[in-house]
């Protein structure tokens, strides 16, 4: 069985992105690592050449910067890295730029990867999220943030990045146009990693967020969008944040030495926590049957 990772990055640097740990934590699980870098404004390029692996293999790409709807240009240049991906490889996984795998998770995930490698009816293998805010001591539980992702995929090439990449869809041509990555395709079906992929991107000191924050949203909007709805500031407010709770459990060992450079503070006061009726309505039911009404799925559990 044959694995082959894949990520896109730009600007790690200049925006504070883990991507050393992102594309290392994948380094016991893959046989090749593909890294898809694109011509950034800072040592993004060398930043990855420094990991001692002979399994990398850099991507280097122009980002379009003229895309700005759904954030498609992230699809784009995802897809960029899956047509890089050789065609003797079984599955691949995804990772963004600030999401990490933990060492004990991998057993399990490859696990699932042999158990569904022969069955051509699984598309991919889909992911619990752990979203850490504000610092590594906290993470998010309200509705605000998805639960379940897909991060693997059968190497298919008519499976391709979705929307603002955070998914995928099967497609009947090899090449969808960026209408199609918007809107089209066909939902995978996937069977459950059993494992769990813990996120970080809402985890940088204020002022790398706010300046991500307001680069972010031009892969979404025009610069009138921007200006009139992300806040100018020298550094992001994370107060404004409905609900979270501790993190009780144990991060991936390849975040070490970043979570002890965190040179900020973060407390959330649990006494402003912000829940909605309508969220305790969500969670009463959640609770009672298992099921989240109207949770966004892009996927089809088999």
């Amino acid at each position: 069985m044959k694995v082959v990772g894949f990520t896109i990055v730009r600007n790690a640097i200049k925006y504070d992105y883990p991507v050393l740990e992102s594309v290392t934590s994948l380094l016991p699980l893959c046989d090749e690592i593909i890294v898809a870098i694109g011509k950034s404004e800072d040592e993004t390029l060398q930043l990855v050449k420094g990991i001692a692996s002979p399994k990398i293999k850099i991507v280097e790409t122009v980002w379009d910067d003229s895309l700005r709807k759904g954030g498609v240009l992230l699809a784009v240049e995802t897809n960029k890295a899956i047509d890089a991906i050789p065609a003797d490889a079984d599955w691949c996984v995804y990772l963004q730029a600030d999401e990490v795998i933990n060492e004990n998770d991998i057993p399990a995930i490859k696990e699932s990867m042999q158990k569904w490698k022969d069955d051509k009816s699984v598309d991919g293998l889909l992911f619990n999220y752990i979203h850490f805010y504000g610092s590594y001591q906290y993470v998010g539980d309200s509705y605000r943030w998805y639960r379940k992702e897909i991060r693997v995929i059968r190497n298919d090439k008519h499976i391709s990045s979705y929307r603002d990449a955070q998914g995928f869809r099967k497609y009947k041509t090899t090449t969808p146009a960026n209408e199609e990555l918007l809107g089209g395709g066909e939902k995978l079906n996937v069977k459950p990693a059993n494992a769990n992929i813990y996120h970080y991107g809402w985890v940088k000191h204020p002022s790398f967020q706010q300046n991500k924050q307001q680069n972010f949203h031009k892969m979404w909007h025009d610069d009138n969008w921007v200006k009139q709805n992300v806040v100018q500031a020298n550094e992001f407010d994370y107060s404004e944040i409905d609900s979270l709770k501790k993190f009780t459990g144990k991060h991936p060992a390849v975040m070490a030495a970043r979570l002890k450079m965190q040179d900020w503070q973060f407390e959330y006061d649990d006494s402003k926590r912000k829940v909605s009726f309508k969220d305790r309505l969500l969670r009463f039911t959640e609770n009672l049957t298992g099921w989240r009404p109207g949770e966004y799925k892009n996927y089809k559990l088999i």
